[in-house]
């Protein structure tokens, strides 16, 4: 089934994007791997297997073009997997308004976009998956880090109600959670965390504990971008594929666990992981 299907993958300079591009590719996929400078896409330019281009999701105009490069190149676009993204960490109170725009223009509008992009040439060949990669931050918020979760929440609500309206063009949704994944995303993060960490303010003494926790106990039941890569390839393979998969032990634990749990338990357990107190003495 997979051999000569087109995918357009967006965030494929590293992590889960990259390795996407890279096992669909060995499966026998026609890719298209996209990131925002393509010279970072040299070393997975693999023709005639993997093919690249230059796409910046913020720009309306950019995700239209590339949809429409796809089509002149390869006549047709099987599947889109929705990779780009970043993480922006703060109090909400001390993230800008322009940060907080930021977080979602890549995260959300340039997903929400990208599918809309890809659409109408799915709908008229009466088949295409739309892969929407989305974390465990999509189910579960951890505090600190309010824009990222909000961004993938949004991206899970758009995915909900897409499943159902495309459905009926044999279009697929299948949105992807992982828990943590160690790739040059966490790197980003840590370093949008470094000038939180030194910045006077009412939320420095928290922001060390929870940056200490981030770094230890959240790492633990992580697993790799290949691990999840080979998830979306097997959703988009799958004669009938499951709305969600969690990837890895976090995901898998901490989703199900929210939904049984009372919101003040789990506000607790926040506080403990991220080593929060209750009280902040002057």
């Amino acid at each position: 089934m997979a051999a000569g299907q087109v995918i357009l993958i967006t965030g494929c300079s590293s992590g889960i994007g990259r390795a996407t591009a890279l096992e669909a590719a060995r499966r026998g996929f026609r890719v298209f791997a996209s990131a925002r400078d393509v010279a970072d896409l040299a070393e997975i330019a693999r023709p005639p297997s993997v093919e690249t281009l230059a796409l910046d999701v913020t720009d309306q105009h950019a995700i239209w073009a590339a949809a429409a490069f796809v089509m002149a190149a390869a006549g047709r676009i099987d599947a889109l997997v929705n990779a780009a993204g970043y993480a922006h960490y703060g109090a909400v109170e001390e993230v800008s308004p322009e940060e907080w725009r930021a977080q979602f223009d890549v995260n959300f509008f340039g997903a929400v976009d990208l599918a809309r992009a890809v659409l109408p040439h799915m709908r008229e060949a009466r088949r295409g998956t739309i892969v929407m990669v989305s974390s465990v931050g999509g189910r579960v918020v951890v505090p600190f880090a309010a824009p990222y979760c909000a961004s993938k929440h949004a991206l899970e609500a758009v995915s909900d109600s897409l499943r159902v309206e495309a459905a009926p063009f044999g279009v697929r949704v299948v949105v992807v959670e992982p828990g943590p994944v160690e790739t040059r995303f966490a790197e980003k993060a840590r370093r949008l965390v470094a000038p939180l960490l030194a910045r006077p303010g009412p939320y420095r003494a928290l922001y060390a504990g929870a940056e200490g926790a981030m770094n230890g106990d959240f790492q633990r039941g992580g697993g790799s971008a290949e691990g999840v890569a080979r998830v979306v390839v097997d959703a988009i393979e799958a004669r009938r594929p499951r709305a969600r998969y969690r990837v890895n032990a976090m995901a898998r634990l901490l989703i199900p666990l929210s939904r049984m749990l009372p919101d003040r338990a789990m506000d607790a357990m926040m506080r403990r992981s991220l080593r929060v107190p209750k009280n902040i003495e002057d």
